[in-house]
C-alpha cells in the first residue's frame, strides 16, 4: 500500500501536489477549491505591497504545446490578501507568495505577513518572472547576489519556513539555490513560466497577448523544468519543490528522480480541471505500487544515484 504523505519544511501533505502560485488563488474560495479536490497545499497568488491590476487582457494565449501568459502580477495588495486569509483554518497546508521591486519591499512584505497571524506553513518569495518590468527577471532579481540579499532580509523578518522561486530562463540555477540556501533560505521552487515568449495572431498582425510577450508553460517546458531540478539538487542541501509542465503523475515521478520532494502544478489546470491533483496523486500511487514503493520520497533523487 502507497502512502503518499509528504512533509516538507515542516509541512505535512495528504500528497506531494501543490497549487503554483498565479493560475487561480485570486480568492480564498479559489484556494479552498483546490484543497478539496487533492491538492497537498495551496500557494496564494502573489501578493504586492500595493493592490495590482496586471496587464491588459487577453492575459493567457493557447499555444501548440501549452499556453503563453501575461497577468502582470493582478492582486489586492498584501493587507487585503493577509486580511481574505487571516481565518484559514482547514488542514491542507497554505503557503503565502509575495513579489516585490526591492529588497526593502520583500522586507516589508515578510513583517507583515509575520504580524498578520496568518495560519501559514510557508513563505514563498518570487524573484522568476519573465515578463513584468520591475519584477523578477525585468529588475535584476535572476543574480546571486540579489537573490541572497533578498532571503536574508525576509528571512530577519519572518518565522515561517522561507521558500526561494526561481526562474528555469536562466542559466546557472544551481549557483542561484546556492546562494540563496547560503543565505537561509529553507527551500527553492524551481519553476515558473518560461520566456518572455511571443504569439502573434496571422489575421490581425497582432500579438496575441495584451502585453505582447508572456511566459510559456505547460507541457513544453517540462524537460527544462526537470534539468533545472536536476541541477540544483546536485547544488544544495535543502528540498525543492519542483514546478513546470506537470500535467501526470508519470510528469510527477519524473521531476522527483530529478530531486524534487514536492510538485507545483498549475497549467494542468487548463488541461484536466482542478481534479487534476487527486488524477496525478492517484496516478503517482498506481506508478509506485507497481514498481515496488511504498512512498514518494523512496524515488526523491533516484536519477542521481
Amino acid at each position: 500500500m502507497v502512502d503518499l504523505t509528504t512533509k516538507i519544511i515542516g509541512m505535512e501533505m495528504e500528497n506531494p501536489t501543490m497549487l503554483a502560485s498565479g493560475i487561480i488563488g485570486t480568492t480564498k474560495a479559489d484556494l479552498e477549491a483546490a484543497a478539496k479536490q487533492g491538492c497537498g497545499a495551496v500557494v496564494t497568488k502573489s501578493l504586492s505591497p500595493e493592490p495590482k491590476k496586471g496587464h491588459n487582457p487577453p492575459n493567457l494565449a493557447k499555444v501548440e504545446t501549452g499556453y503563453l501568459n501575461a497577468v502582470g502580477y493582478k492582486n489586492p495588495g498584501i493587507d487585503a490578501g493577509l486580511e481574505m486569509l487571516k481565518d484559514w483554518s482547514i488542514k491542507t497546508p497554505l503557503m503565502i507568495a509575495v513579489v516585490g521591486k526591492t529588497a526593502e519591499e520583500f522586507e516589508l512584505l515578510a513583517e507583515k505577513t509575520e504580524k498578520s497571524g496568518v495560519k501559514a506553513g510557508a513563505f514563498e518569495v518570487v524573484l522568476s518572472c519573465p515578463h513584468t518590468p520591475g519584477y523578477g527577471l525585468m529588475s535584476g532579481q535572476g543574480t546571486p547576489e540579489s537573490t541572497a540579499e533578498i532571503t536574508k532580509r525576509v528571512k530577519a523578518k519572518t518565522k515561517l519556513p522561507v521558500i526561494v522561486k526561481l526562474s528555469p530562463s536562466l542559466p546557472g540555477v544551481g549557483e542561484l539555490a546556492k546562494a540563496a540556501e547560503e543565505a537561509g533560505a529553507d527551500c527553492i521552487n524551481m519553476g515558473n513560466s518560461l520566456g518572455p515568449g511571443l504569439a502573434i495572431d496571422i489575421e490581425t498582425k497582432k500579438a496575441k497577448l495584451g502585453f505582447g510577450v508572456g511566459g510559456l508553460s505547460g507541457p513544453a517546458i517540462k524537460p527544462i523544468a526537470v534539468r533545472c531540478v536536476a541541477d540544483v539538487y546536485k547544488a544544495v542541501k535543502i528540498p525543492i519543490i519542483g514546478t513546470g509542465g506537470i500535467t501526470y503523475g508519470k510528469d510527477a515521478i519524473e521531476i522527483m528522480m530529478a530531486g524534487a520532494s514536492a510538485v507545483g502544478v498549475g497549467t494542468a489546470i487548463y488541461y484536466r480541471k482542478l481534479e487534476v491533483f487527486r488524477k496525478i496523486a492517484d496516478e503517482m500511487a498506481e506508478w509506485l505500487e507497481k514498481h515496488g514503493y511504498s512512498k514518494p520520497s523512496e524515488i526523491v533523487g533516484a536519477y542521481h544515484e
